[in-house]
């Protein structure tokens, strides 16, 4: 991986474009450490100090991963990444469900723009409404759980300038996303995810370091890193189905007469299924958040099994949806029948099974075979912090593990094959000669 970052700084083109790259990650950075206007932003670090002690501080995990930790902190990029993650994902799900979108689907580039452009419109929906909620509770203190005044003033005014502030910056977020995309290398917004995650990695492992000491620090390395090679192992694992396509005369030419093979991965839904659990988790969290006043039992019942994370039957719903989440995505992602008829339409075949109905259901059985494995797989990587905070109570000072894991992984062995990718493409005329 190194030797591809070296090799792509000696290319005048590929250094340019990764120079770029880091220009946006330091803007994307700074944005995130501007306090929104309004913020108290002493209070605010008072109150954060004070939740990192407490057990409600899993409460925003995911989304104040997304964001790198601007979150808590208010900032003009306080909400990160995450409203047009939500935004990809209902288009994706909704393409399967809504026949106008599918067949903009199927008309290839035209269509995908259209999708796109969606997305935009439905992300800065989102984000005005998790803006909405975010200054709510920030103004009624109920968003850090202390006592001190978040915000300089708690007026109408003040109010709107902090949503407005804060879904204009999901939308620069946006924008930074798609230079990336169309001027440097990889894609731009798993690379802005990937800087997120990244972002709060050191500071979390020099807490382990300085709440247990040297000792747990090393250990807790020596898994990180186990856990990283497995990771990517499994990343890397995929079931290669053979293809073969018959000659066929098209003309005065003969077409067809090549083999391939069609890549199934074992994670062939990667980090959706985490995503989509720990988010049906957060939803009975923020309900209790809102009803703290309560006398209800459901809200006892709620703080005591399905908040901090670290009781057996939070461990087990969260594993039972990453499963489930896993089978269901991966469902309405890869569509055996859609492959199928591409195959026979274009003359291909799987040897040793016939073409249409056979062919759908070989490969229905053999992504359902593969699946469970990624899903069990998903599963436990995704408990390997709540199992942490169980022993050594450091579930906010576990890294490796979960989400993070998962992001840092998968959009670094992206970002490398594509750079290899072009490394390849600018010394091929070296290999001829």
């Amino acid at each position: 991986m190194l030797g591809a970052f070296a090799s792509a700084f000696r290319t005048p083109d590929l250094r340019r474009k990764l120079l770029f790259v880091l220009l946006i990650i330091v803007i994307f950075r700074a944005g995130s450490q501007i306090p929104a206007p309004g913020v108290n932003v002493a209070n605010v670090e008072q109150c954060i100090a004070a939740t990192r002690e407490g057990a409600g501080a899993s409460l925003y995990n995911l989304v104040n991963l997304f964001s790198g930790g601007a979150l808590l902190q208010l900032t003009i990029f306080a909400l990160g990444i995450m409203p047009y993650i939500t935004a990809s994902i209902i288009l994706q799900l909704l393409v399967v469900v809504i026949p106008r979108l599918e067949a903009l689907k199927k008309e290839g580039q035209a269509g995908q723009t259209k999708i796109t452009q969606y997305t935009r419109y439905l992300t800065l929906g989102l984000a005005v409404l998790q803006a909405t909620g975010i200054v709510a509770l920030a103004r009624s203190g109920n968003l850090l759980q202390c006592n001190q005044d978040l915000l300089h003033d708690n007026g109408t005014g003040t109010f709107m300038v902090l949503v407005v502030t804060m879904t204009a910056g999901t939308a620069v977020i946006m924008w930074l996303g798609e230079l990336i995309t169309e001027r440097g290398i990889g894609n731009g917004m798993s690379i802005l995810i990937f800087t997120q995650v990244v972002a709060t990695f050191p500071a979390t492992m020099w807490a382990v370091k300085q709440e247990h000491g040297w000792w747990t620090f090393g250990v807790v390395m020596v898994i990180g890193l186990a856990i990283m090679a497995a990771v990517i192992f499994i990343e890397q694992a995929q079931r290669r189905i053979p293809v073969q396509y018959a000659r066929r005369m098209v003309g005065r030419k003969m077409f067809g007469g090549s083999s391939t093979y069609i890549p199934l991965k074992v994670n062939q839904a990667g980090v959706i299924p985490v995503i989509f659990g720990s988010s049906l988790l957060y939803l009975p969290a923020m309900a209790a958040q809102f009803n703290q006043n309560s006398t209800a039992g459901w809200v006892d019942w709620i703080n005591t099994y399905l908040v901090t994370g670290d009781h057996p039957l939070y461990m087990a719903v969260y594993f039972g949806l990453i499963v489930f989440f896993t089978y269901f995505y991966v469902s309405i992602t890869f569509n055996p029948q859609e492959v199928a008829d591409n195959m026979k339409k274009y003359g291909g075949f799987i040897p040793g099974i016939r073409a249409g109905k056979p062919t759908e259901d070989y490969l229905s059985y053999v992504l359902s075979r593969i699946t469970l494995p990624g899903a069990l797989y998903l599963g436990l990587v995704a408990l390997i912090p709540l199992i942490a905070l169980a022993l050594i109570n450091a579930s906010q000072n576990f890294p490796f593990g979960g989400t993070s894991i998962l992001i840092m992984v998968g959009v670094a062995l992206d970002t490398v094959k594509q750079i290899e990718s072009q490394l390849q493409q600018r010394n091929y005329e070296g290999f001829l000669r």
